[in-house]
């Protein structure tokens, strides 16, 4: 049996980490869900860009939806919308087998608006609604600002994925959120299934510490906390406010593991997918990894509910001289930074590709 089908079978489910229309139009998708398992995706904008420069498979879209007078976001988010509303479609099987807890796929808000939480409410919702799919995630980062917004979405019925979190304090403070929206609508009356996911990247972690700690550290820091935010995952899940919303018919708030390609390249590509074997989490994976790791035979572990070592080889890189919390920080500072500018990247990629599209076609006389 292939490893990606054992994790299922213990309650990890396997996601990809991109999609462009070449995966849609070569099959390679539905592959991916019939052989390896894979239940779910998200978008990435950089993937998205390099299919936009490198490519012409989305050239005649760009061109029909130009003649259109859609252009720069718009443009975007409708090129985007065609290949998730497929996606979903594919997916929509498996989401509704399970009842909704999987086959999802997950789309990013723009970064631009980032300092208007009104602003992103609305959009969040309207997007959901332009989607017209219900296994549609709304990729929401989780700073401290927008945890207004992730509950007033889960209020209104939106599937939220929490992106761009780090430690267990930002996992405690979206579950708060997305609970309380959970709540009010229990309060209200209204069905309390809502899906949502929370996402940590997690070799970032060991990116911002390797060589500033003892050999024998590196490449700890990622899983040691994901153990550390599995443990509090584990205990939020136990407590009787949740076991009532779950009573009620909520759907459990998942992990979900991002940022899952190593740093270090003298370790195995696998290494953080093997350490990551969680039940009741998602792992994202880049197409690559994916394939590596539907070839093993076995899986060595699963993450332990109370997260095993973690808060060992914690104290320990602590006492090396790294401040946890700050680095927590600083990195979903860094991240959203870098989100942001991806997105920019994008826009300029679809800006050059409509000028030069409609260059050509001034050329032809068309």
């Amino acid at each position: 049996m292939k490893a990606t089908r054992k994790l299922d079978d213990f309650a990890q489910r396997i996601w990809i980490d991109n999609i462009t229309r070449d995966q849609l139009n070569s099959g390679l998708l539905g592959l991916a869900i019939k052989e390896w398992s894979v239940t779910g995706l998200c978008f990435n904008p950089s993937a998205f860009k390099q299919a936009i420069m490198n490519s012409a498979v989305y050239d005649a879209a760009i061109l029909e939806k130009l003649r259109d007078e859609f252009v720069g976001e718009e443009l975007f988010f409708e090129l985007a919308l065609e290949d998730l509303r497929q996606a979903a479609d594919l997916f929509r099987p498996v989401y509704d087998k399970t009842k909704g807890m999987d086959g999802w796929v997950s789309m990013d808000i723009s970064p631009l608006m980032a300092h208007d939480t009104t602003q992103i409410l609305t959009f969040t919702k309207d997007l959901y609604v332009r989607a017209q799919r219900p296994n549609f995630f709304i990729s929401i980062p989780g700073t401290e600002k927008n945890l207004t917004v992730i509950e007033e979405a889960i209020l209104a019925g939106v599937p939220v994925n929490v992106t761009l979190l780090f430690s267990s304090e930002h996992y405690l403070a979206a579950a708060e959120a997305f609970l309380c929206g959970i709540e009010r609508r229990i309060k209200a009356g209204i069905r309390p299934n809502v899906g949502s996911v929370v996402s940590f990247p997690i070799s970032q972690w060991d990116t911002q510490v390797n060589g500033r700690v003892p050999e024998t550290l590196e490449n700890q820091l990622g899983i040691a906390m994901a153990g550390r935010i599995y443990k509090a995952y584990q205990e939020f899940l136990s407590t009787p406010r949740w076991k009532r919303a779950y009573d009620a018919g909520a759907l459990p708030q998942r992990i979900l593991w991002a940022g899952t390609e190593r740093s270090d390249p003298t370790v195995s590509n696998l290494f953080y997918m093997k350490a990551l074997a969680a039940p009741l989490t998602v792992c994202a994976l880049a197409e690559s990894t994916l394939e590596a790791f539907s070839d093993q035979e076995k899986i060595d572990t699963r993450m332990p509910a109370n997260g095993g070592d973690c808060d060992t080889v914690l104290r320990r890189i602590t006492q090396a001289g790294i401040n946890i919390d700050g680095l927590a920080a600083e990195l979903q500072k860094e991240a959203v930074t870098s989100f942001l500018k991806s997105w920019v990247e994008l826009m300029m990629a679809i800006a050059s590709k409509s000028a030069s599209l409609t260059q050509e076609n001034s050329l032809k006389g068309e």
